[in-house]
C-alpha cells in the first residue's frame, strides 16, 4: 500500500490564486507522466471539476468536520491506491474553518489528520521582505503543522521572485519552491457560487499553459520530495462495506449544466448499496430513464430556469413519477427544481416540477452558508428517526410557501445550534437545502436504495 505520497496546497486567504497554483502543479506533474490523484478540502463541487479536467481522475472531498480523521484517511487511501502522488487543495486561508477559536473544519486540521506537509501559496504581487514575516507567522502559528514550502503567485519577474526568496530564506526554514507570473489569460471566470464549472469551459488550453508555466518556474522535484517525505497515514484505513440485500435498482441521476453538484463518494455509496446509476438531463431529455428512483443534485437551475421550464414533457414526467410513488431525492438546486417555480435574480419566474407548493426566490444579498447536521425527526427515505448525517448549506435562494410545508428533518450548525428544519417531504419525495456527504452516514445510501426497492414493489402491486 505504501505511504501515499501527499501534499496539501494552502493559501494565506481566499482569492490569492490557490486554485490556479493547484491546477498549474497538477498539470505540470501530469506532463511529467505522474499519476496524480487530486483532492479538495471542504465542501466544494466547483474546484474538483477543474482537478478532474486536468488529471482525468475524480477529485475527492476531504473535510475534518463533515468526515473526521478516519474517514478522510480511508477516502484518500481508496482513491490514491494506484496514484504516484496526491495533491490536496485547501480552502480559504490555511487556518480558516468553522470557528475563529479553533481549527475545526480548516485546511490546517485536515493536513494534521493526514500528517501531510503544507505548501503555502502567497500573493507576492505587492510585497518583498514582508513576505518573510508572513511566512514566519504561518510557519510558527501551529507547531504541530509542517509548513514545508512556499510558492509565490502573481510575481512580476524573476528579479522580483529573487527578492522574495532571499527574504524568506534569511528569516525562516520554509523552502521557496518557485513562482507563477501574473497572467490574465489564465484567469477563470466566476459567478455567485464561485468559479464557473470546468465542463462549461470546454476544451481549455489554459491547463496546458498553466502546466508549462509551472515547469518553467516551479521546483517540481522539491514538491515531489515534500510529498514523498510522508509516513504512513495516521488514521484507521477501513474498508467500506454498505452492500444491502436485494435486487439491483436503477437510479436516474440528473446530470447537466443545471444539476452538476455531486460528491463522487455519494454516487459510489449508492452503487455499493445495490444501485445502477443512469444519467439523464432535465434540460435536454424529454423522457425519464427506466429507473426506480431519481436523484437531483445541486447546481444552477436558477441560471437555466427558461430551459428547464420549456421542457414541459420532462417536468410532467417527473411529477407523474412522484404521484405513482416513485422515490425522488433532491439537494439544493434539486429542491428548487421540485418546487412550483424559480424566481431568478432578474425577478423572472420560471415554472418548475410543482411537487412542493412553494417558489424558490433568488436573493443577491441573501447567502446561506455553513456546516449542517441533519437529523431525521421521523422515518423517511433517508432512514429511521434519529439517523444523522453531516453536510453544508450554500445558496442564495429562499422558499416562499403557498401553503404549509412538511419537513422530515431537524437542522443544526457546526456548534450544535438549531437552524430550523430541512428535508421537504411529500409521498416518497424528499428534498434538502443541505448537501449531504453520504460517507458521514453510509446508512443514507443504503436507505435510499432500499426505499426505491420497496416503493417499486408497491407500485407494481397497485398497477395490477
Amino acid at each position: 500500500m505504501g505511504n501515499y505520497p501527499r501534499l496539501v496546497i494552502a493559501g494565506t486567504s481566499s482569492g490569492i490564486g490557490k486554485t490556479t497554483a493547484t491546477l498549474a502543479i497538477l498539470a505540470a506533474l501530469c506532463e511529467r507522466g505522474r499519476r496524480v490523484q487530486p483532492f479538495k478540502v471542504g465542501p466544494d463541487f466547483i474546484d474538483p471539476s477543474y482537478h478532474r479536467a486536468v488529471t482525468g481522475r475524480h477529485s475527492r472531498n476531504l473535510d475534518g468536520w463533515m468526515l473526521g480523521d478516519d474517514l478522510n484517511c480511508s477516502i484518500l487511501a481508496r482513491a490514491a491506491a494506484d496514484a504516484d502522488i496526491s495533491i490536496i487543495e485547501g480552502m480559504m486561508g490555511l487556518f480558516d474553518g468553522s470557528s475563529p477559536l479553533n481549527e475545526v473544519g480548516s485546511t490546517a486540521e485536515l493536513a494534521k489528520q493526514l500528517d501531510a506537509p503544507v505548501l503555502l501559496v502567497i500573493d507576492g504581487s505587492v510585497m518583498a521582505r514582508s513576505a518573510a514575516a508572513m511566512v514566519a507567522g504561518y510557519r510558527h502559528f501551529d507547531q504541530a503543522l509542517r509548513v514545508a514550502g512556499v510558492l509565490f503567485n502573481r510575481v512580476g519577474s524573476e528579479g522580483h521572485y529573487q527578492l522574495l526568496k532571499t527574504a524568506v530564506e534569511q528569516s525562516t526554514d520554509v523552502v521557496p519552491v518557485g513562482y507563477l507570473r501574473s497572467d490574465p489569460a489564465m484567469t477563470i471566470a466566476d459567478r455567485h457560487l464561485g468559479l464557473v464549472m470546468a465542463e462549461e469551459q470546454g476544451e481549455d488550453q489554459r491547463y496546458h499553459r498553466l502546466g508549462t508555466a509551472a515547469l518553467e518556474t516551479v521546483d517540481l522535484d522539491r514538491i515531489e520530495a515534500f510529498a514523498r517525505s510522508c509516513g504512513p497515514l495516521p488514521g484507521s484505513v477501513a474498508q467500506r462495506v454498505t452492500k444491502t440485500h436485494g435486487r439491483t435498482v436503477r437510479i436516474g441521476v440528473a446530470q447537466d449544466w443545471a444539476f452538476c453538484f455531486y460528491y463522487p463518494d455519494n454516487l459510489e455509496l449508492l452503487e455499493e448499496a445495490g444501485a445502477e446509476l443512469v444519467r439523464f438531463s432535465p434540460l435536454n431529455d424529454h423522457v425519464l430513464p427506466d429507473a426506480e428512483m431519481l436523484y437531483f443534485g445541486g447546481g444552477y437551475p436558477e441560471l437555466h430556469g427558461e430551459g428547464l421550464a420549456k421542457n414541459v414533457a420532462m417536468r410532467a414526467a417527473i411529477k407523474r413519477f412522484a404521484e405513482r410513488g416513485g422515490v425522488i431525492y433532491g439537494e439544493c438546486g434539486g429542491l428548487m427544481y421540485l418546487t412550483e417555480s424559480i424566481r431568478d435574480f432578474d425577478g423572472r419566474s420560471h415554472e418548475m416540477v410543482g411537487i412542493f407548493p412553494a417558489e424558490a426566490v433568488m436573493q443577491k444579498q441573501g447567502l446561506t452558508l455553513g456546516y449542517r447536521t441533519v437529523e431525521c425527526a421521523r422515518r423517511s427515505i433517508l432512514g429511521e428517526a434519529g439517523v444523522t448525517a453531516r453536510g453544508h448549506e450554500f445558496h442564495h435562494s429562499t422558499l416562499v410557501a403557498r401553503e404549509p410545508l412538511q419537513y422530515a428533518c431537524e437542522l443544526s450548525d457546526a456548534g450544535g445550534g438549531s437552524k430550523g428544519q430541512d428535508g421537504l417531504t411529500r409521498r416518497n419525495v424528499l428534498a434538502l437545502y443541505t448537501h449531504l456527504h453520504f460517507a458521514s452516514q453510509p446508512q443514507i445510501g443504503a436507505a435510499l436504495v432500499d426505499a426505491a426497492r420497496h416503493s417499486t414493489a408497491r407500485m407494481s402491486v397497485s398497477a395490477r
